[in-house]
């Protein structure tokens, strides 16, 4: 196995080097999870937004392209039943713009919702035993994630706190995934919601390091080998990247959303399409009703009447309603997974050996 600052993570994963795909719900793939399995990383697949069948067939689907170790992730939140007042107030904060698309928000239908890990969710990992299973929102409830370990699984999960870090040590967690503000999608936080407690990665990663004797893996704000060189000297074990990926032609976004990536559009933490603080590019709704709004319903219910103006907004190539996830450093390529993988690594290692070699 390749020799890395801290090979805690490549030997407790098996993987050659210790570069994770972020799962990223709706967007990965079982191609995207299995080119990066392949190159030595460890992919991963979201399973928030997917069915128990569809997760088994996603798994057939790597199976046949790789018998690398991947990583399955689940969210933990805390789900309570959609709140009639909530989403009222909700409707009315957004009919102007159902009124601009000639929409009748009384014909809304449900739309999927990200489901906790339950029952169902866990007797599929039972069945298919994947070598990894990840977590964002904390850990499930005790007696569900003593199954998943029984399955000789390997638990990660996300924590963007100290303190998140050293409950997750406490209650069973193999490995710290140190989520730093830079990161896109949703912040995986579930002891406090306030986003003013959230860091840097490099700064959480030292801290969490300080703190807890298992391995760290810093998440946010890493595009490069020189980031993935600065997180592994910080003290990280391995490292996680997310909007990297998205550039990859293995990855599910449409050509709008590839196209945004590639621009300045700044990002912002927010919670009007969810009802969860995650950070995404800058576009009209956010502008508008602000990034954090006080009428968002508990996630995941304030995705119900955004849904429909994303879609007619995205089919007539606008960005205004579209979630847009993304992290706060993008450098656009045209590699597909396996060379991307392949490339930072190298990289990476090479740039190590020449700080190596000053300090000698």
């Amino acid at each position: 196995m390749t020799a890395w600052p801290d090979n805690r993570i490549t030997a407790l994963l098996g993987i050659e080097h210790p570069l994770i795909q972020a799962p990223m719900a709706g967007v990965d793939t079982p191609q995207l999870a299995s080119q990066v399995t392949k190159a030595g990383g460890l992919g991963s697949l979201a399973c928030a937004l997917l069915s128990p069948d569809q997760i088994r067939a996603a798994w057939a689907s790597i199976r046949s392209r790789t018998s690398g170790p991947v990583n399955l992730n689940f969210f933990c939140h805390p789900q309570g039943k959609k709140s009639a007042a909530q989403q009222e107030t909700w409707k009315n904060r957004l009919a102007p713009y159902y009124a601009e698309w000639n929409i009748d928000p009384d014909t809304v239908a449900d739309s999927p919702v990200r489901a906790p890990f339950d029952e169902n969710f866990c007797a599929v990992v039972e069945a298919i035993k994947p070598p990894v299973v990840s977590f964002h929102f904390g850990l499930p409830p005790p007696a569900l994630l003593q199954r998943v370990k029984d399955c000789g699984a390997i638990v990660l999960s996300s924590a963007t706190t100290v303190d998140e870090a050293i409950w997750l040590e406490q209650n069973g967690c193999d490995a710290i995934i140190a989520q730093g503000a830079e990161a896109g999608g949703h912040r995986g936080m579930f002891l406090t919601l306030d986003i003013t407690t959230q860091i840097n990665t490099l700064s959480l990663v030292s801290q969490i390091k300080r703190t807890v004797s298992l391995p760290v893996i810093a998440a946010g704000g890493i595009a490069d080998a020189e980031d993935i060189k600065a997180a592994l000297v910080a003290g990280a074990s391995a490292v996680q990247l997310g909007t990297a990926y998205l550039f990859c032609e293995e990855a599910s976004i449409s050509p709008l959303y590839r196209a945004a990536l590639e621009t300045d559009t700044e990002t912002v933490l927010t919670n009007v399409f969810s009802g969860r603080p995650a950070r995404g590019l800058m576009n009209r709704l956010i502008h508008e009703l602000g990034p954090i709004s006080s009428d968002a319903p508990e996630f995941p219910y304030a995705a119900h009447y955004v849904a429909p103006l994303r879609s007619a907004s995205e089919k007539s190539g606008a960005l205004d309603f579209m979630q847009l996830w993304a992290g706060e450093k993008r450098k656009p390529h045209t590699m597909n997974a396996y060379d991307l993988t392949a490339a930072l690594c190298r990289a990476a290692q090479e740039r190590l050996r020449d700080t190596k070699n000053l300090q000698t």
